[in-house]
């Protein structure tokens, strides 16, 4: 794609967080100029800074760049230039923006008539006819600037500014604008925040321009995604087919980001205000995700104990230029002041404020500020530390760790039954098809004692999903559809998904986590997506287990191996169990329970081996005779060679391929397997078993080259019904040495 020059203009005091936003979008080549940042790119890159930028105000395409001494010399070079390449004279619309600095053209409403009438000019005498003047959403939007007399032309891909995202239904007396509630919540690091699962609150929330912000930023939803217009939509050269692939990106990540949204609380004193609030929030589709009550601050200590343990609260109190007299203000900050430190001693506080030194009323300690424009008010971002937080231990282990039984159901959980929405002919057969699996196997499920099960798997063509349940909540995971699929068709199928599982699993809408299933390489199936630490206890075969939705790519329990653990319980009784490569221990805990006498788990991961032991304890198997040793498992084994413990049953279910870190050289399942099983088997017993597992699906078993062994193929015999229709999920083999 062809490479050009763009312009991003941002408002002051925000150029420096426009510029991490471009290089988080893996914008390389940028240079930055006053009020702007330049870069070069293709069109994709500035569609996508049009979409995900939350700071940006217009994103500018040059397309010109000549002398303009004078109204004539910008009139001429405006007549020169191909209008015809960008926009038909017959039924279209444009606008004129013009700017100069320090040139001889200074009155810019007379240089923007000047620059329409070249452009009218140029087609009357092509074609005799005129596109006509829109001055709210043209199909062409140009701007115009003139810096020491030298005329910069470009093509407004915004069309209007970015701070505009669609979802400001209702106003309130001078509302916060969109891009600079982004600006605040950045400074206060609120993406990394939310990510650790820590709740937001803002109990001055007006409109709700910061919370809504906040949600979007923690859901991972593009700013643009609810806007309808953007100045490029009518432009010729519009590539659409790769504006529909950045938008279908931004709606499953929306999709997938939504599972993830911590608690979110707001309120304000003024009713209107609440009531514009909860209009706006409706609006961009999040009004079960964010609490919102009308509420006076000195309220917020009473609704402590239902918020997580560290949080931020960010507010834009009022400023005293708006009140008159900002010796009244002393008080509320005193009063913010004293919540925090008596109700919330673990949460962040970080406020705009035009008065600098008011932020000394709360008593609190700041560690950051930074000036910004409140429109024609210089503002300060004030940002202060908690006044008592949470140790860094605590919060990996207690603070954001929501621990949930599934079968709970608390108020927050209630399904409210949706209203009646008329599906597609498509999206009916989708819900027909769940609604006979959900009575097939909940019926299977329940004479089982599970509550997690594989519930759909791509059975209709046109749904490739993945659908689990565990108990009250579901897992759902989109296979990455074909190139050759239409983006907007295999949205609206992913649309058709999310819409359909609440009604028919009659569970809410925030119970339900996506993800977008691909080929993964490594360690990435185990790689970190989020770090919330909400957990969900299930069972399954009278046992329970900790899981996962949102954190990983996978949950922390397999399903396919359901069969396989059971069996685990039966053949370890009164052997000592060895779990190689052991994730979060669930065949550990499978083996404990079926009386082994003595367990090794192994794993090269602290996070899993403590979610292992947790595990453990969950199930009251927490003994001396079980041991946890964190290891590369294949070192771990080349060094159990030498002196070899042995083992009655060993299982053995490793990546399809690791290029890990933390362990030397590339292993591959393929290639490496008949080593890896050799030096295995060397530590049975006499008569032990070795469970070997792979979801490699071309995988060959090497036969010939383990002819000392005895090794059975079970992997029909290790199928769940639920996985019937999958059979390559994973394949599985029984092995004993013969002597």
């Amino acid at each position: 794609m062809t490479k050009q020059k763009f312009t991003v203009t941002a408002a002051r005091g925000m150029l420096p967080l426009l510029a991490k936003e471009l290089a988080e979008m893996g914008i390389k080549e940028t240079k930055q100029e006053q009020g702007n940042i330049r870069f070069i790119g293709d069109l994709a890159d500035a569609y996508r800074v049009c979409l995900w930028s939350r700071i940006a105000i217009r994103v500018l395409m040059p397309i010109a760049h000549f002398s303009a001494k004078t109204t004539d010399e910008l009139y001429q070079g405006i007549v020169e230039l191909p209008w015809e390449d960008h926009i038909d004279a017959e039924g279209s619309t444009i606008a004129v923006d013009f700017n100069s600095f320090r040139s001889k053209i200074h009155h810019t409403q007379y240089g923007a008539q000047r620059v329409k009438d070249g452009i009218v000019d140029r087609f009357r005498e092509q074609t005799g006819e005129r596109p006509s003047v829109d001055l709210h959403q043209p199909d062409l939007r140009i701007n115009v600037y003139v810096k020491n007399n030298q005329a910069i032309v470009s093509i407004d891909l915004s069309g209007e500014s970015l701070h505009r995202r669609g979802y400001r239904v209702e106003n309130t007396a001078a509302p916060l604008k969109e891009h600079l509630a982004s600006a605040i919540l950045y400074t206060a690091e609120w993406p990394h925040l939310a990510k650790q699962g820590w709740g937001l609150i803002d109990p001055m929330c007006g409109s709700g321009t910061i919370l809504i912000e906040a949600a979007m930023m923690a859901a991972d939803i593009a700013p643009g995604s609810h806007r309808d217009y953007f100045g490029f939509l009518y432009w010729k050269q519009h590539d659409k087919e790769i504006w529909k692939s950045l938008k279908a990106e931004a709606e499953r990540r929306r999709h997938s980001g939504l599972a993830r949204l911590p608690k979110m609380s707001g309120g304000d004193a003024d009713e209107r205000a609440v009531a514009a609030a909860k209009a706006n929030i409706a609006e961009i589709g999040l009004s079960d995700r964010i609490s919102i009550e009308q509420r006076d601050l000195l309220d917020w200590p009473a609704q402590a104990k239902a918020q997580p343990t560290s949080g931020l609260i960010v507010c834009n109190p009022p400023y005293g230029e708006r009140i008159g007299d900002a010796s009244e203000l002393h008080y509320l900050y005193e009063s913010l002041g004293n919540i925090v430190t008596e109700s919330y001693p673990a949460w962040r506080t970080t406020m705009i404020t035009d008065n600098e030194s008011l932020g000394k009323f709360t008593g609190l300690t700041i560690f950051d500020t930074m000036p910004i424009d409140n429109g024609p008010i210089a503002c300060q971002i004030l940002s202060f530390r908690a006044p008592r937080p949470v140790s860094k231990r605590a919060q990996q282990y207690e603070q954001p760790v929501e621990t949930i039984d599934a079968d709970e159901s608390g108020e927050e959980d209630f399904y409210e039954p949706q209203e009646a929405i008329e599906l597609s002919e498509n999206a009916e057969m989708f819900s027909n098809r769940l609604k006979k699996n959900l009575k097939h196997l909940g019926k299977w499920a329940r004479k089982n004692k599970t509550e997690c099960y594989r519930l759909y798997d791509a059975d209709l063509p046109d749904y490739a999903v993945a659908i689990d349940v565990y108990g009250d909540h579901v897992h759902v995971q989109e296979y990455a559809p074909p190139k050759s699929i239409d983006p907007e068709k295999a949205v609206q199928r992913l649309n058709d998904v999310m819409m359909v599982i609440p009604r028919v699993l009659e569970i809410p809408a925030a119970n339900i986590a996506l993800k977008l299933r691909k080929k993964q390489r490594g360690t990435q199936q185990y790689e970190a997506q989020a770090s919330q630490k909400q957990r969900l206890k299930v069972s399954e075969s009278g046992l329970s287990f900790w899981i996962n939705l949102t954190d990983y790519l996978d949950t922390g329990l397999f399903l396919d191996h359901r069969i396989t653990r059971q069996m685990i319980m039966e053949h370890a009784t009164g052997k000592a169990f060895l779990n190689l490569f052991a994730y979060t221990g669930s065949g550990t805990v499978y083996a404990a329970a079926g009386g082994a006498e003595s367990t090794t788990t192994v794993d090269m991961s602290n996070t899993y081996l403590d979610w292992a032991q947790e595990n453990m304890a969950l199930n009251d198997l927490s003994a001396d005779k079980h041991r946890f040793v964190r290891a590369n498992c294949l070192e771990w084994l080349q060094s159990a060679q030498q002196e070899p413990e042995r083992y009655g049953l060993i299982f053995l279910d490793p990546p399809t391929f690791s290029n890990s870190s933390r362990m030397e050289g590339v292993f591959d399942i393929q290639r490496d397997h008949v080593s890896l099983i050799s030096m295995a088997a060397n530590l049975l017993t006499k008569g032990g078993s070795l469970i070997f597992s792979t979801n490699r699906r071309d995988f060959k078993m090497d036969s010939s080259a383990l002819n000392k062994l005895a090794i059975k193929d079970i992997s029909h015999a290790t199928l769940p019904k639920d996985f019937e229709r999958n059979p390559k999920i994973h394949y599985c083999w029984m092995i004993n040495r013969q002597s």
